[in-house]
């Protein structure tokens, strides 16, 4: 009785650790779907960012080149040219010396 015995509890043995091995081998089959599917995700989110940098990377440029010409604007603004040029397109002044000439209106 004891041969009989001992070749159940062997077949028992058997199938519980091959249900182990399948559990086991469905667990990291699991998890490495889903670290591949993480791992997708964040290829995707690597190139989102990469093309948000490159549009900030643009942006931070323009802005340096308006700046740049904001400066040569306000030294500009301080030189007396621009005063007298002011000077004689708003208010209309002239120079002691300098002769306004207008032209006349057209008859039709």
């Amino acid at each position: 009785m004891k041969t009989r015995g001992t070749g159940r509890r062997k077949r028992r043995e058997g199938w519980s650790n091959r249900l182990a091995i399948i559990g086991i081998t469905v667990v990291v089959l699991s998890l490495a779907l889903v670290v591949n599917i993480k791992n997708h995700s964040m290829e995707k989110k690597v190139m989102e960012y990469q093309a948000k940098e490159e549009s900030l990377t643009r942006q931070v440029e323009n802005e340096q080149k308006r700046a740049a010409e904001l400066e040569e604007r306000r030294v500009y603004v301080q030189t007396k040219q621009y005063i007298e040029e002011v000077a004689k397109q708003k208010l209309g002044l002239v120079k002691p010396d300098e002769v306004l000439l207008k032209p006349r209106p057209k008859d039709h």
